[in-house]
């Protein structure tokens, strides 16, 4: 079953940490100096906050999260049908996880991943270029 990922540049982590553990009545399940995720259940979302966007506070990207490859291969297809340029990153490590993605920008150019998270990492990991930015937007972007 898929799961919608939001991904938040804060300027404050702390602070963001206590409003959104209040708004879903949960403590995330990852936190980091610089980065904090929750996965809930109700609604299904990965929602990760981070300082490493290099953007203004707000949305950074959305996406896609699939629970095993079978589902990554859909979705994958869906982004072919798309309009616009994909990047297919393959296997990397992001937001303190393994994974294998793929990146695409919509019309607007907001950034969207698909992903399959396949473990955990000690390091936040690398940025990958990321089609459709422009010089408002970070070119390079992580995350999972």
């Amino acid at each position: 079953m898929k799961r919608l990922h939001v991904h938040m540049a804060v300027a404050d982590l702390d602070k963001s940490i206590r409003f959104y553990a209040a708004l879903f009545a949960a403590e995330p399940t990852v936190v980091k100096p610089d980065y904090a995720k929750w996965m809930l259940d109700d609604p299904r979302v990965n929602f990760a906050i981070s300082t490493h966007s290099g953007s203004a506070p707000g949305v950074d990207h959305l996406g896609i999260q699939v629970e095993d490859g079978a589902e990554l291969q859909e979705v994958y297809g869906r982004l072919k049908q798309a309009e616009g340029p994909v990047l297919e990153e393959g296997k990397t490590t992001c937001c303190y996880a393994k994974s294998e993605k793929s990146w695409i920008s919509d019309p607007q150019g907001i950034s969207w991943e698909t992903f399959l998270t396949t473990g955990e990492s000690t390091v936040y990991g690398e940025s990958a270029p990321l089609p459709g930015r422009t010089a408002d937007k970070p070119a390079r972007a992580c995350c999972g």
